[in-house]
């Protein structure tokens, strides 16, 4: 019996896909190592070895992947894999070592890292944080979808909050609505599983508003959650989103009145309904709020941080209501996951045009010079950044350094900071538009480390008639023009003003072909 156990021993084959030597815990309780056999194996007489100390593998059958660990009941708090219990001590050093598994007296497979970071794990190539997910890009075809922009059409998301019958997930930055804190009570009155995950360590503080807002719904019976902490995956959940149903709502807005409230910013958003799309995000959502770092909010309540600001209560213009449209296709991009990659090959699928909205865009960030690449192939690049005070020095930056490679090199690339105009307070839009046949929506503001720390969500809508609906968006905002009254409430207006004055003359208008159907202001309050 021996003599075989030997030989299979011998025979066997397995490897360390990763090792988790620094889970942010006492002691370090629920380190593991992750180990994938080839094939059903007998691990009696198997070990785990670090540079001092091996313990030994269950006199037992394994198969798959499994983590192993001497502390199983903490290491399942920290890893998604079947965790196996070690006979033993083992204690892999937070300093960096070799871990080797070994099959009786023969080494199987080895793994050596160096110095570990708190809560991530080494797979032999990078560190990635403990729990963090591995969505592959999602897609779907012939999808019904709203694509929308604000502070236009501040409708459509409200409206997703207000349509669940069953499930309804928010995912967002910040939380301070009072009208979709409305909507979301209301749908979990009525029965309907609703959950909430924001982020815990917004930058400067959360506004002000947004403490009291959780609390109304917490209170409800909504399950708020808040990711944070020692352990949190990602360095923002920067993401907003919402599923509700079969039907997914993805914007560059915060849930708040600048935001989906339409009192201040330029964002884009669409309504996807599809439900394959609604049921990937609401895995992704799943997973973000299903690990030790999103914090239910009565744990988090009282050390949470807020800031007072002024609430934004400017109403716009409708320039560009929603547009309802059968969409060739619509595919979901997460970040950290694949946004970027996404994004790259987004770009340099541009054969003709390529229009950018953002926010904020790097001055030498692979995302600037990937637009710059299209611009070498021949495309026609436009690039427009917020001219906001607090973005306009490094935005006004990039924008040089763009329109000097064109004067340069002769290309057909021209960038410039935005304009408002009394059309919308700042831009906060994180968008694109490649070849007027596809459209970029989402929360991912073109940087690396948006890309790669952050928890975002975007999605790139193929349709032609949604590609135009925010090319022309984009084309208003390029031009930057002021809204203007329509021509008949004008002219009672200045004869009005004229006659109020004791003398009556000569009144002329200015054309604008982007002025809306509506015709005047929408008026979007926190009703």
């Amino acid at each position: 019996m021996l003599a075989r156990l030997a030989l299979a021993a011998l025979l066997a084959s397995a490897t360390i896909t990763a090792v988790a030597p620094n889970p942010a815990s006492d002691g370090d309780a629920g380190e593991f190592v992750a180990v994938s056999f080839d094939e059903p194996t007998n691990t009696t007489g198997w070990t785990v070895a670090d540079d001092d100390t091996a313990a030994a593998l269950p006199n037992r059958t394994l198969s798959g992947t499994v983590a192993l660990s001497t502390q199983p009941a903490a290491a399942r708090e920290r890893t998604d894999l079947p965790v196996v219990g070690l006979r033993g001590s083992l204690s892999l050093a937070n300093g960096g070592e070799t871990v080797e598994l070994r099959a009786r007296n023969r080494t199987v497979d080895a793994l050596s890292y160096a110095s570990a970071p708190t809560a991530e794990r080494w797979d032999g190539s990078e560190w990635t944080p403990l729990g963090a997910s591995s969505f592959a890009p999602f897609a779907a075809s012939n999808v019904s979808v709203s694509a929308f922009a604000l502070p236009d059409a501040a409708g459509p998301p409200i409206d997703v909050l207000e349509s669940a019958e069953d499930r309804l997930y928010l995912a967002g930055y910040t939380f301070t609505s009072a009208r979709a804190t409305r909507a979301l009570a209301a749908a979990a009155d009525r029965g309907v599983d609703v959950r909430v995950l924001v982020e815990g360590g917004v930058a400067g503080g959360a506004p002000s508003p947004e403490g009291a807002r959780l609390d109304v719904l917490a209170a409800a019976g909504v399950d708020v959650r808040v990711l944070d902490g020692e352990r949190a995956r990602y360095s923002f959940h920067h993401a907003k989103y919402a599923v509700a149903d079969d039907r997914a709502v993805v914007l560059s807005e915060n849930w708040k009145p600048s935001g989906t409230g339409g009192h201040g910013n330029r964002g884009w958003g669409v309504t996807v309904a599809d439900a394959g799309v609604a049921d990937h995000l609401a895995g992704v959502f799943r997973a973000d709020t299903d690990w030790a770092d999103a914090k239910p909010w009565k744990t988090v309540r009282e050390n949470f941080t807020v800031v007072d600001g002024d609430p934004a209560t400017e109403s716009y213009p409708t320039r560009f209501p929603a547009l309802d449209e059968r969409a060739d296709g619509v595919r979901v991009l997460v970040a950290p996951d694949n946004a970027r990659s996404g994004v790259r090959e987004l770009v340099a699928s541009a054969d003709e045009s390529l229009v950018v909205e953002q926010a904020s865009l790097d001055r030498h960030s692979p995302f600037t010079n990937w637009t710059v690449d299209a611009a070498r192939r021949g495309v026609k690049v436009r690039v427009l950044l917020s001219g906001k005070w607090y973005a306009r020095e490094s935005n006004r930056n990039t924008t040089e350094r763009l329109n000097r490679i064109a004067a340069e090199e002769g290309l057909d690339l021209d960038a410039k900071l935005a304009a408002p105009r009394s059309r919308y307070e700042k831009v906060h839009v994180k968008g694109a538009v490649v070849d007027g046949e596809r459209a970029l929506v989402g929360s991912l503001n073109w940087n690396e480390h948006a890309a790669t720390e952050n928890r975002e969500v975007v999605v790139v809508v193929a349709d032609a008639a949604v590609a135009d609906y925010f090319g022309r968006a984009f084309r208003a905002d390029w031009r930057g023009g002021a809204w203007r009254l329509p021509v008949a409430l004008v002219a009672v207006v200045a004869v009005a003003a004229a006659a109020a004055a004791g003398c009556v003359g000569r009144v002329e208008f200015g054309g604008d072909s982007d002025v809306g159907r509506d015709g005047f202001w929408q008026e979007n309050g926190e009703r």
